[in-house]
């Protein structure tokens, strides 16, 4: 039940006023947006650190599905599904931040020639990612998404140091 001035009979107090009055506005008079203009992550100086670990992006050719792709590569080096690479590859033990490599930024080939050690350890770690966060303990999932997103993972425990 909602309390109003007239359900009690009485003008409401002064005192309670501002809280009552305080959000008139429409929504448009309640929604903000800032543009960021710089990050903490990245930065090893300072009483903030938030180092960049990894760097990870793999770039397949156009037309190709790369959830194909990659279940081809680990079969033909005797690995039954993403999560065997668990096995033969050293992930890091703790959760990392997660963004976006910036445009332009390097990635490697998907092909013959390239080194196919890194390219599943790449696949590795972009299957242990979402767009945000890279977390060990979930499953490697294998999605035209993930395999094809660019990152740069950072350490965060330094972040409130």
């Amino acid at each position: 039940m909602i309390v109003t001035s007239a359900s009690i009979g009485h003008e409401r107090p002064e005192r309670w006023r501002p809280a009552l009055e305080a959000n008139m506005g429409g929504p448009a008079s309640r929604s903000r947006t800032e543009k960021i203009d710089s990050s903490l992550l990245g930065k090893d100086g300072g009483p903030i650190r938030c180092p960049c670990m990894i760097r990870i992006g793999l770039s397949f050719a156009d037309g190709v599905d790369p959830v194909s792709v990659m279940t081809e590569l680990i079969a033909e080096e005797g690995y039954g599904s993403p999560e065997d690479l668990r096995e033969d590859f050293a992930v890091p033990d703790s959760p990392l931040i997660c963004r976006p490599l910036a445009d332009g930024e390097a990635r490697l080939a998907v092909g013959p020639r390239s080194p196919r050690r890194s390219v599943i350890e790449q696949a590795l770690l972009l299957g242990l990612c979402s767009a945000t966060l890279f977390d060990p303990a979930r499953p490697v999932l294998w999605t035209q998404a993930s395999l094809t997103r660019g990152l740069e993972l950072f350490d965060p425990k330094g972040f409130y140091a």
